[in-house]
C-alpha cells in the first residue's frame, strides 16, 4: 500500500501552526519523522472537538457543473419531443402482438412500423455526428403466454455511443422507455393505443437524449434503448437485461423513464418527477441478505445510491426536481427497471407525480363528459424536457466520471470507536482523489464529505455504530463516481 502523504482535515484550529490551508481545510504532511507529532496534535485537542470538526465538514457541497454537459441539456427541446410523442402515437396501435409484416410497416400502423421509425432516428441522430452512434436491434421470439397468445417477435432497439477511453469505455450507462403501448383489452390489436404518455414519453427522453450527447464525447460508454414487450410482461426489458448480463457488461446505472409526460391533469405537480430505487436488491443472495441486515443496510443498495445520485444531478443542473421514493416501484405494481435490478444491475424509475388513470390502459372515448385514452393532449412537453435534461445530465456526469473506488472495506478487527476505511484506486486510472461519504443510519441522503485526495486509507473519529459510509472517487473536473459503502474487514 502506499505511503500517506498528507491528511486534510476540515477546521481551522485556534493555535498556531506550521501548516497550509486550502479554503476551510487544513493540510499536514505525514512523513516517517513526524507521525509522532501528528499524533500528539490530535491528543492535544479533545475528541468531542474533533468528532465536531468531521461532522461539521462540507455536507452538501454542490456536485461540479461540467459547462459541455450545461450547454447539451440547452439543445434538449419540448418542441421535438413533442414531434416524436405525436409520431408515435400516429402509429395508430403499438401492442407488443400487432402487425410487423412489411404491409404494416409501408402502412405505417403497428409496432413494426414504430420499431422502424426509431431505428431509423437513431441512424439519423448518427449522421449528423459522423457515425458516433452504433445502432443495433435485439430480436427475439417470446413463447406464447398470458399475454401473448402466439409465439412473436419482439425487437430492442438500441443506440451505442462508445466510450472515448479504451480502459473506461467498458463501462456503460443506460437509458430506456418502452415503445410498445395498450388500451383496455391486452389482447386488442385492432383498436387504437395511442400511448403518448405510457410510454411514448420514455420512449422520446431516450431518443432526445442520444441527440443531444451524441454531440460530445465521454470516456465510458452510453446506451440509449427502446424495449417492446413492457406491457406483455417486461419482455424486451427481461431479455436486454439478462443480454447485459451474460455478456459480462460492467453496466453502471440504468435509468428507466416509464409515464413521464406530466399528465395535465388538475393536482400535478410539475416541479417534480419521481425516482423509484429497490432497497434490498433482487439478486442478492441468502447471506447477502443475512449481512445487510446486520449491518443495517436495507437502504443502500446499488439503486439507493444511484438514486440519490440523480438528486446531486438534479441540484446541480436546475432540471425538475428528483422526488426520491424509496420502493421498488408504485405501490404492487412494475416496470422495466426491475429487470435489470434481478439480474444485479443498478437500476431506478422516474414517473411523473402522479399519474391519471383515466389516460393509461384505456380505449380512446368520451362517457358522461370524462376524456378516456392515452392521447398526446394530455402530455406537457415542457415537462417531459425537463425530466430529459435530468436524464442527461445524469448519463453525462456519470459517462465523464471516473469509475468507482473498488474493494470498499470498514476495518472491523477491534473493537474501537474510531472509523477506519480502505479501498483500492478506482479502475481506468482517471481518478484524482476521493471522498469519504457519511450519514445518520435514519437519513435518506448523504450528509458529509470528507476529502482525503489520493489516498487509499483514512480513520475518522466517528463510530462505525452510528453513520453509514461509502467512498466515491472523483476526477480533476470534479466529476464525481457513484458512491461505494463500504464491506466489513475483520
Amino acid at each position: 500500500m502506499r505511503e500517506v502523504q498528507e491528511i486534510i482535515i476540515p477546521w481551522k484550529p485556534a493555535v498556531a501552526l506550521d501548516i497550509s490551508y486550502a479554503g476551510d481545510y487544513m493540510i499536514l504532511p505525514l512523513r516517517k519523522r513526524s507521525r509522532v507529532l501528528f499524533v500528539s496534535l490530535l491528543l492535544a485537542v479533545s475528541s468531542d472537538a474533533v468528532a465536531q470538526s468531521q461532522l461539521g465538514s462540507s455536507a452538501a457541497e454542490p456536485m461540479a457543473v461540467d459547462s459541455r454537459i450545461s450547454n447539451a441539456l440547452k439543445q434538449v427541446s419540448a418542441d421535438r419531443i413533442r414531434a416524436n410523442i405525436e409520431k408515435l402515437a400516429s402509429f395508430g396501435t403499438r401492442s407488443t402482438i400487432s402487425a410487423q409484416d412489411p404491409g404494416s410497416i409501408t402502412a405505417g400502423r403497428g409496432i413494426g412500423a414504430a420499431r422502424e421509425w426509431i431505428k431509423s432516428e437513431f441512424e439519423r441522430y448518427s449522421k449528423d455526428c459522423g457515425g458516433c452512434l452504433e445502432v443495433k436491434t435485439d430480436s427475439f421470439t417470446e413463447p406464447a403466454a398470458d399475454r401473448i397468445p402466439q409465439p412473436t417477435e419482439i425487437t430492442n432497439v438500441y443506440a451505442v455511443l462508445k466510450g472515448s477511453d479504451t480502459e473506461n469505455a467498458k463501462r456503460i450507462v443506460l437509458v430506456t422507455g418502452h415503445y410498445d403501448s395498450r388500451n383496455s383489452d391486452i389482447l386488442n390489436t385492432k383498436g387504437d393505443t395511442p400511448g403518448a404518455n405510457d410510454d411514448g414519453s420514455g420512449t422520446a427522453v431516450s431518443l432526445e437524449c442520444a441527440r443531444v450527447l451524441s454531440k460530445l464525447k465521454f470516456p465510458a460508454t452510453i446506451i440509449f434503448l427502446a424495449v417492446a414487450g413492457e406491457e406483455q410482461g417486461l419482455n424486451g426489458s427481461h431479455h436486454f437485461a439478462k443480454l447485459a448480463k451474460d455478456q459480462g457488461w460492467n453496466l453502471e446505472a440504468v435509468l428507466n423513464n416509464d409515464i413521464v409526460g406530466g399528465d395535465k391533469n388538475a393536482e400535478q405537480d410539475h416541479s417534480v418527477v419521481r425516482v423509484f430505487s429497490e432497497g434490498l436488491p433482487a439478486a442478492a443472495t441468502e447471506q447477502e441478505i443475512r449481512r445487510i441486515r446486520g449491518l443495517g443496510g436495507e437502504n443502500d443498495s446499488g439503486s439507493r445510491q444511484l438514486a440519490r445520485y440523480i438528486a446531486d444531478v438534479g441540484r446541480a443542473y436546475d432540471t425538475v426536481r428528483p422526488l426520491l421514493v424509496f420502493r421498488l416501484d408504485r405501490y404492487l405494481r412494475g416496470g422495466d427497471h426491475s429487470a435489470f435490478n434481478q439480474q444485479g444491475f443498478a437500476a431506478v424509475r422516474f414517473t411523473e407525480f402522479r399519474e391519471d388513470f383515466h389516460h393509461q390502459h384505456q380505449n380512446v372515448r368520451t362517457e358522461n363528459g370524462v376524456e378516456f385514452g392515452d392521447l398526446p393532449k394530455f402530455v406537457d412537453f415542457e415537462y417531459v424536457a425537463r425530466v430529459a435534461r435530468l436524464n442527461a445530465a445524469t448519463l453525462a456526469s456519470l459517462a465523464a466520471a471516473p469509475a468507482p473506488p473498488a474493494n470498499v472495506h470498514l476495518l472491523t478487527k477491534d473493537l474501537e470507536n474510531d472509523s477506519t476505511l480502505t479501498w483500492e484506486a478506482s479502475p481506468g486510472g482517471r481518478a484524482a482523489g476521493y471522498e469519504v461519504l457519511w450519514r445518520d443510519t435514519t437519513s435518506p441522503e448523504w450528509e458529509h464529505v470528507q476529502k482525503v485526495d489520493s489516498v487509499l486509507r483514512t480513520t475518522l473519529k466517528l463510530s462505525k455504530d452510528n453513520v453509514i459510509f461509502a467512498v466515491r472517487a472523483v476526477d480533476a473536473e470534479g466529476h464525481r463516481s457513484l458512491p461505494v459503502v463500504p464491506l466489513p474487514e475483520r
